[in-house]
């Protein structure tokens, strides 16, 4: 008995751990199978580590942006549009790690836990993706960039839409050049700039610090300023882009005196422009649906006053990502809720990124954005002038960031108050100068697109 009381034992062990690996196998399927499914070792997708057969990648109006026929990816007929959207389809290798091809590679291999990627092997045919973004915006934005590099974006505030990403330089698929690894011309090919970018921002930083005045100088709006051309601390100074004069807090958003916001951020102190800053997702992991973007960072001096002022001007070690100060311009348009942009329009009814509501990343107080939403439409149409957005109602703040040994880089960040065109856009044009030049002729120039086609 004892003997068979031992051998039932060691098979209900055996029994028990056969169970407990199938359990950890089913478990591991669930979780890691599409990936196992898309991986680069799989010759129904790969041919020498280049995507040639999966599903087809669409613009929000059907044109055809990467499909696969007879075993080969077959990308746009435009060359233009293939440059345009290089960042947001990906390349067939997944250098560039936030491309639909990379990112979504599960999805597009049509791949679900039931038959794996059968469809995919018998038919050929993996599930189609559908994207937000309009190709024609892309390549209006990308032209308008000229020869400039840098980031464009353009989403709907109210449904998180990512409807325009243009990340520069770029390349085209069909024509890979021979030096794509060797000009530095190419530098930072295979990063997406709006996504992955990070840059000194200049004076759209002064949303940041205006939001937090709103909220810890109960007078701020009765109270005058004077600019000198300057403002001198105790151990440096601030040099401004002009001598304004006496000028109230709106009027120094307007002309954005440098003089003035630098004696606002000491006055708030590090401490309190810090939890603003934080509050508004500066120095945190921020992810964009399936993206995650590059760290926005601002960590404001405690023991150099005039540093403390430069960080409140957006100089300093202060960076930011396009795509975070998308969803600040957001959150102010939408009364205080910021979106995370969508790239994604449809794709397989068995996958979970169909029919998903809008994600807040970005939560600002509701009287916070309305009153930041007076200043920035103020700064349109007292100051830059209605003329350089023609019938958008637009709202904006432009930003001159200076760099060291090199021109500026040229940044806008704002959005339209109409109620038929729910949406925000920023430029950063590396290298450009004045954001009142490039940058905001690029924005106006994909807005108007979409006051036309939207």
């Amino acid at each position: 008995m004892k003997i068979t009381a031992k051998r039932a034992a060691v098979i209900y062990g055996l029994i028990g751990a056969f169970l407990i690996g199938v359990g950890i196998f089913v478990a591991q399927l669930v979780m890691y199978g599409s990936v196992w499914a898309s991986n680069k070792a799989n010759r129904h997708i790969y041919s020498n580590g280049t995507v040639v057969n999966t599903g087809a990648i669409y613009d929000r109006n059907g044109v055809a942006l990467a499909e696969s026929v007879d075993n080969e990816r077959i990308f746009a007929k435009s060359s233009a549009i293939r440059k345009a959207v290089l960042h947001v389809v990906g390349d067939t290798s997944g250098f560039i790690s936030t491309g639909t091809h990379y990112l979504y590679r599960d999805v597009l291999s049509g791949y679900n836990i039931v038959n794996g990627i059968y469809k995919l092997k018998k038919d050929g045919v993996g599930t189609d993706i559908t994207l937000n973004i309009d190709s024609e915006a892309n390549r209006i934005a990308y032209e308008a960039l000229g020869d400039f590099n840098g980031a464009v974006a353009v989403y709907n505030y109210k449904t998180g839409e990512l409807l325009c990403s243009v990340s520069k330089p770029t390349y085209d698929v069909n024509n890979v050049p021979k030096d794509l690894l060797t000009n530095p011309k190419y530098d930072g090919v295979f990063l997406d700039k709006v996504t992955s970018g990070v840059y000194t921002p200049g004076s759209v930083m002064k949303i940041v610090t205006a939001a937090c005045a709103i909220e810890n100088i109960p007078d701020i709006d009765s109270r005058t300023f004077e600019c000198n051309g300057s403002h001198k601390f105790s151990d440096g100074s601030v040099i401004c882009n002009g001598e304004h004069g006496t000028v109230t807090f709106l009027e120094a958003m307007n002309e954005s005196c440098n003089s003035v916001f630098a004696e606002i951020a000491v006055e708030l102190g590090a401490e309190k422009l810090l939890a603003t800053a934080e509050s508004l997702g500066f120095n945190k992991q921020l992810v964009a649906r399936e993206i995650r973007l590059g760290k926005s960072r601002f960590d404001p001096s405690t023991t150099s006053v005039s540093e403390l002022g430069w960080a409140g001007i957006g100089q300093s070690t202060t960076y930011a990502n396009p795509m975070h100060f998308l969803m600040i311009a957001g959150a102010i348009a939408n009364g205080g809720n910021g979106y995370a942009p969508d790239r994604i329009k449809s794709a397989g009814a068995i996958s979970d990124i169909v029919g998903r509501a809008p994600e807040t990343v970005i939560k600002m107080n509701p009287e916070t954005a309305r009153r930041l939403n007076e200043m920035l439409r103020s700064n349109i149409r007292d100051c830059y002038g209605d003329y350089r957005f023609p019938d958008l109602e637009m709202c904006g703040k432009t930003g001159t960031a200076q760099q060291d040994n090199a021109a500026s880089h040229s940044w806008f960040v704002g959005y339209s108050q109409r109620s038929d065109l729910p949406l925000a856009v920023v430029c950063v044009a590396e290298n450009a100068g004045s954001g009142m030049r490039t940058a905001v002729t690029v924005s106006n120039k994909v807005m108007q697109y979409f006051l036309n086609n939207i």
